[in-house]
């Protein structure tokens, strides 16, 4: 539902740090999925998908820490 126009009088926050919120909560809700996934790789006992999905599953929450040391400089006006 994005649009060309709104740059934060709709939602209060200017789109480039409304952007980077959604980036760090899309990436902590992946590794939240990943570990459903990476349970039923293990009771298939699938050791290589698990494998993949946990090496998935720390790419997303490093992009999470990521996202929120940038976030928290920007919003403290570092």
């Amino acid at each position: 539902m994005a649009t060309g126009t709104e740059t934060g009088d709709v939602t209060g926050t200017r789109d480039k740090d409304y952007n980077l919120i959604w980036y760090v909560e899309a990436c902590l809700n992946n590794a939240l999925r990943l570990e459903t996934y990476i349970q039923d790789a293990e009771r298939a006992e699938d050791t290589e998908v698990a494998d993949l999905f946990r090496k998935a599953q720390a790419d997303s929450r490093k992009g999470a820490e990521l996202g929120k040391e940038l976030l928290r400089a920007r919003l403290s006006g570092d």
